[in-house]
Order: C-alpha cells, then structure tokens, then sequence
C-alpha cells in the first residue's frame, strides 16, 4: 500500500542531514526545517516537488561562514497542514515569513530554486523579509512562454480536480528506475545516488505528489512578473546553461526587468544545478554576501 504522506519515522529514516533536522509548529502547519551553521542567515527554499533534500550538498558548505535554515514548504516532504490561502503563491511567502519569526531568525539571504525563487521574491515584494539580498537558482520567475503559458496551468488544475491523479503518479514512482529517468529527462541534471532516492522516496508518497501539483495549479506568475520591478533588494539569477525546464531567457529577462540585478550562466548544468555542482554555487553565494559586505 503506498503511502498517502511521506513520513518521519519511516520515510525519513537516512533523510539527507537528518542530524540537523527538528519540527516547528506556526498557525495550521508544522515544518520540518533543517538548521546548521553559525554567523548571518541565509534562508533555502527548494522548488515545486523537492524538499530539504535538495540543499544536501550546497547547505553543509554554507554552513561554514552561515546559520542555514532551510524548510519543507507547505505540501511538500514532511510538512504537514497547509496555510491560510492554500499553496498560492502570496499565502506560501506569508507562510514562510511566519516561520522565519517563529524561529526569530531574520534571512540575510534567502536562495530560492525554481519556484522557490519566486516564494523568495514574493516575500521580499510582500514585505515579508527584508534581505540583504536574493539569489535565483534556475528561477521560474515568469510565465511560461507561447502556447505553455495556457496549457501547463490548465493541466495542473485538471490533475488538481482528479483524486486519482496523486496515487498514479506515486505509483508510477515506485517502478525502479523510473524516477531517475524522468529527473534526467525532465531537468538535464545528474545527480548522486542520495539525491535520486530522496526524490523516489518523495515522489512515491500521494500525498507528496498532490501538494506539488496543487502548488502548480495555485502558481500566479502573471501577477509575480508585474511587481518584479520593483523588487527591493539585489538579486542574483544564475541558471544551469543545460535546463532543459525553464529557459535561460527568463532569467536573462528578469535580469532587464529588475534594476541593478546580474544574469549569470552556469554552463554543462540543468535545472538541479546546486544539486550537481554544490561547491561551484556555494562560490557564487559567497561571492555575492562578500559583494554585498555580509559578514557574520
């Protein structure tokens, strides 16, 4: 019988960073976040369908020189509830917000990857953290271009509508060797054998499965793309020049919309691109703090 939500105590048992894992209860939701490190704040938002899992590699080395705190988002891994306003995007960036004051940790930096790097823009826009800076991994910051701009939200919303859509994508994860063929397919990464079994593990789980695609069918990037300009703090987009899921001309538009922002290119990569080359992105992040004189 799979699954309906990933659990602590038997999906979570060799979690990536286990050791550095606790449970935080905010209104309606409680997180799994993970911390480490000391000195300034740098806050890790992994994107739709992912979970803490994905900063396996990158959070460990800014760590070094960073408090790292990174959470499960809403609908995803092994947070449980769901905030007021469901997953949509402005609800998500209050969410996170709120567990940021729980914590009574105000994010430095805040990195976000793909649709984590819209939550972390949307938080800034909305007033819900005032960083010293943003960083965009791969950031799926606008809509989709041309046809796709109408299809993909239209399909998330039918998949959203079917109850049965969840249990056969979970089930279809479980077949060996499926998820590491899609994420290879889908994203142009390769990535190390923790990471695929971590995204199994998740993607084998109903309930794991319906919160990424409620979170796509609830995802307003029309309305993200309007406020982007007046995006308060310097933001960073670097992209995987392999990512084959969200063009490298979505950053490189963002970087015209927004004043003062940098594109970068992060050539050979795909769309996991901190998962595949964590000490390379970690040289990045260290370089933009140093830039803007964030020290501990």
């Amino acid at each position: 019988m799979l699954a309906d939500k990933p659990r602590w105590e038997v999906e979570g048992r060799a979690w990536p960073l286990r050791e550095a894992s606790r449970f935080v209860e905010t209104d309606r939701l409680r997180w799994h976040v993970q911390q480490l490190g000391r000195g300034p704040v740098v806050l890790l938002l992994h994107g739709t369908g992912a979970a803490t899992h994905s900063w396996r590699g990158l959070a460990p080395l800014l760590a070094e020189r960073f408090t790292v705190v990174a959470p499960d988002l809403p609908g995803h891994g092994f947070t449980q509830g769901r905030p007021t306003g469901g997953l949509a995007m402005p609800a998500m960036a209050r969410a996170v917000g709120a567990l940021c004051a729980k914590l009574d940790l105000a994010p430095t930096l805040i990195v976000g990857h793909s649709a984590g790097a819209a939550t972390a823009c949307r938080m800034v826009l909305d007033g819900f953290a005032a960083p010293a800076g943003v960083v965009a991994l791969n950031g799926a910051l606008l809509p989709f271009p041309g046809l796709a701009a109408k299809l993909f939200p239209g399909l998330a919303r039918l998949l959203f509508v079917n109850p049965f859509a969840p249990h056969l994508f979970a089930g279809w994860a479980r077949q060996p060797g499926e998820v590491a063929r899609f994420l290879k397919r889908s994203t142009g990464s390769t990535i190390d054998r923790d990471g695929l079994d971590a995204y199994a593990t998740l993607f084998g789980t109903a309930g794991h499965c319906a919160g990424a695609i409620t979170m796509m069918a609830d995802w307003d990037l029309e309305s993200l793309a309007r406020d982007l300009p007046r995006l308060a703090a310097p933001l960073l987009l670097l992209h995987g020049g392999a990512d084959p899921m969200v063009p490298a001309s979505v950053s490189e538009r963002v970087a015209a919309m927004v004043p003062g922002a940098r594109f970068d290119t992060l050539s050979g990569l795909g769309h996991l691109a901190h998962e595949e080359a964590p000490e390379a992105v970690a040289v990045w992040i260290g370089a933009f703090a140093d830039a803007l004189k964030v020290t501990g």
